[in-house]
């Protein structure tokens, strides 16, 4: 395992966002939903696919709160370019459990 500084952690934007869109990514080459989350002033709207179609429809995904990293450097997955990291754990059989908020808090609340 490698060691982090507070401050390697400190800069890692890890903030609560409310998925406010979900739809299918066909041209994912794993099972892949297009997702839109608000995370509130000043990031509002960010745009990412996440492979968490094995546990989550779109509906039971729509209005959810969400973990994201927002400062990775946007990456282009085929015709979606990712603003943000949808945060997840990975089961055994390969299926992506969300992190969640535990309960209700603001979009844009920092995660330390």
């Amino acid at each position: 395992m490698h060691t982090i500084t507070w401050q390697d952690f400190a800069a890692v934007e890890l903030r609560v966002g409310r998925i406010v869109e979900v739809h299918d990514f066909p041209e994912a080459r794993i099972p892949a939903y297009r997702i839109r989350a608000d995370f509130g002033p000043p990031w509002g709207i960010k745009t990412t696919s996440a492979r968490v179609t094995a546990l989550y429809t779109k509906e039971a995904l729509l209005g959810r709160l969400i973990l994201g990293v927002l400062n990775l450097p946007p990456k282009r997955i085929g015709p979606v370019l990712s603003e943000f990291l949808l945060t997840g754990f990975a089961r055994e059989d390969g299926a992506v459990v969300l992190a969640v908020p535990e309960q209700d808090v603001p979009v844009g609340a920092r995660l330390f």
